[in-house]
């Protein structure tokens, strides 16, 4: 059966099914939902905004920490274009290999433009998904579906491991430093992303500026738009410092955690804080 995509706003692939299964509602964030990524935001929203007018554009990479945005900032800019006529598709890593019919099967002269995320990419030594998607990045014979972008999350700048041995067998030739093969191999991979967008661990100051701005709006969707007070926010603050430090962590992944073990009315200065 194939999927309305007028009325279906992504999918996901099933490989034990063979299948895209359509994706009734995606994860509702939002770009007014992020903070401390301003940049990244700018960079991948006008990135997509041309991909969707059919202007050139860039398969994009995020990169870095944990927890810090990545993945929400792809699902928040996919939001904010289904209204201009973006749908995405999630393919998991280990079904990669799939991903050259997906396109050509499935996505390729539609009259939607489709962005492919693959979330937590990274490849280990062994594994071949890497050269399907360097396909479909780049194309082969054929080039490469124009209504098509990738859209993928990492925690590794080169989607592989790097270790120190990987120097080893390093030359200099003239003035200039050439790898070995295997380390080319590596770079040319994440090279195909024509932007590329690292994320960084956050300071206290931001990570509580999150806590407090999703649980205000998490109040607010309560139907609670009292203000804490001044002690009452210092006591949030102290517990969300507390809770990153058991998480070993300060992330927006670990503020939004944090406000969903709490009890969903605002404190005020005279309430116990809830467990």
């Amino acid at each position: 059966m194939s999927i309305d995509w007028k009325v279906v706003p992504g999918a996901v692939w099933r490989s034990h099914q063979q299948k895209l299964r359509p994706i009734v509602e995606i994860d509702p964030v939002r770009l007014t939902d992020l903070l401390g990524i301003d940049e990244q935001r700018d960079a991948l929203l006008a990135n997509t905004v041309r991909f969707a007018k059919g202007l050139p554009s860039n398969n994009a990479l995020l990169w870095g920490a944990r927890g810090t945005g990545k993945s929400s900032l792809v699902k928040a800019v996919v939001n904010s274009g289904l209204k201009h006529g973006i749908r995405v598709v999630q393919i998991d890593r280990d079904d990669l290999d799939r991903l050259p019919d997906i396109v050509e099967d499935h996505l390729r002269g539609q009259p939607w433009r489709f962005i492919v995320f693959c979330d937590d990419l990274s490849f280990n030594p062994g594994d071949y998904g890497y050269r399907a998607l360097k396909t479909v990045l780049e194309g082969s014979i054929e080039a490469p579906a124009e209504n098509v972008r990738v859209y993928a999350t990492s925690n590794r700048r080169h989607l592989v491991p790097e270790y120190g041995s990987d120097n080893d067998g390093a030359q200099v030739v003239g003035t200039e430093l050439h790898y070995r093969d295997e380390v080319e191999e590596k770079i040319s991979l994440s090279d195909r992303f024509g932007l590329t967008l690292g994320f960084y661990p956050i300071d206290q100051a931001q990570y509580l500026a999150i806590v407090d701005l999703l649980h205000d709006s998490t109040a607010q969707a309560a139907g609670n738009d009292q203000p804490l007070d001044a002690a009452a926010r210092a006591a949030l603050h102290a517990d969300a410092l507390r809770f990153a430090q058991t998480k070993g962590i300060r992330s927006g992944r670990s503020a939004r955690q944090f406000i969903n073990s709490r009890h969903p009315r605002p404190l005020t200065a005279n309430q116990e804080n809830p467990a």
